[in-house]
């Protein structure tokens, strides 16, 4: 029996595939700032995001606290802002019980994970939560504290709190694909509408004297690798990105490999690969985080995309602010070179004020 040949159908439309932005087509010209300004406000339009802003604009934060706990060297505050028309977004914020604030800020940003942030601040459901949490190294906001930061673990759409009724009552891992399609249906997008809710919780962030938003790190893992790549380029508050588990080529990752419908961005690839979208987020430090075994992103795409990278920041003249790292192991956070990386850019930026 005849099957449909899918690796020629996308090798035949890769190759067919405009890339307008891409930056060996641009940069040459030397007009890094209009590079970027434009291709941002594309990606904008292709992501909803503008479209995501309007229909919120003037919506109130109306944040709500639910209380406090108190813990070895830091607080957790449990809240919810609204991000927009009925739409709340569940959150946590740590802060350091020592040392003076305020204190820079750390988004933390789960991935494919059913309770979400509660793995990220250490609120783990049993055991088995626990060993798994803990040996992939994912208490990422808790770690972040301990560094000395505010943090904020919230809920992607789509996970935990922020998963439709009907995932919840069945036990399942996540509402994306539900939610994606929906979104496509009104010019949005799932990785739209997150780095809209990533945006508002710097709004809120803003409001809090304890914490100072001239200095804010975004730390991702997985799916939360995608959506801190994602608003590291879409929205310039953000000083520093570190992307754990996602960085590769659309063509050997997202279009080789199955993932969650929430990957998706219709049309992007006649705009640009995944490291063009990684080069809006140049001069700003970036560091890429990957294991070598990992099965859903190949190591050697990871490798390439990050040479192109390279070549984005060397053009920036901000070389030494872009990092790789291969973890030794497969789908799973690598703190090692995170906290250092974080550190050294936070100081930089203490400094120099840019």
């Amino acid at each position: 029996m005849i099957a449909f040949n899918t690796r020629g159908y996308v090798d035949r439309l890769y190759g067919m595939a405009e890339r307008e932005f891409a930056y060996d087509k641009h940069l040459p010209q030397g007009d890094f700032p209009g590079w970027q300004r434009a291709f941002r406000r594309r990606l904008r339009e292709l992501t909803g995001l503008d479209r995501i802003a309007t229909a919120s604009a003037g919506v109130p934060l109306s944040a709500r606290s639910e209380g406090v706990r108190e813990f070895p060297g830091y607080t957790m505050e449990k809240l919810y802002i609204m991000t927009e028309p009925g739409i709340e977004v569940p959150f946590y914020l740590l802060l350091p019980r020592s040392g003076n604030g305020p204190y820079p800020l750390v988004l933390t940003v789960h991935g494919h994970s059913r309770r979400g942030k509660e793995v990220f601040v250490g609120n783990f459901a049993d055991a088995e939560e626990e060993e798994h949490g803990l040996s992939g190294e994912r208490d990422i906001a808790r770690q972040a504290v301990h560094e000395g930061y505010a943090a904020i673990a919230m809920d992607v759409r789509g996970f935990w709190e922020m998963a439709r009724k009907e995932e919840q009552d069945h036990g399942a891992n996540n509402s994306c694909n539900e939610l994606q399609k929906r979104a496509l249906l009104f010019g949005r997008t799932l990785i739209g509408e997150r780095v809209h809710d990533m945006g508002r919780l710097i709004d809120y962030a803003t409001g809090r004297q304890e914490i100072d938003t001239s200095r804010i790190a975004i730390v991702g893992q997985s799916g939360g690798g995608t959506v801190s790549l994602f608003a590291a380029a879409l929205d310039e508050r953000i000083s520093i990105c570190v992307s754990g588990s996602y960085l590769n080529t659309f063509k050997d990752s997202i279009l080789s490999i199955r993932h969650c419908d929430c990957n998706y961005v219709p049309n992007i690839l006649q705009l640009g690969e995944m490291y063009d979208v990684a080069g809006l987020i140049a001069p700003r430090p970036f560091l890429a985080v990957n294991g070598k075994e990992d099965p859903i992103f190949p190591i050697d795409a990871a490798r390439a995309a990050f040479g192109h990278i390279g070549q984005i920041y060397k053009h920036a003249g901000a070389g030494d602010c872009c990092e790789f790292y291969e973890g030794e192991g497969g789908h799973r956070f690598y703190k090692a070179p995170v906290w250092p990386f974080v550190r050294k850019h936070m100081e930089r930026l203490k400094r120099t004020g840019a």
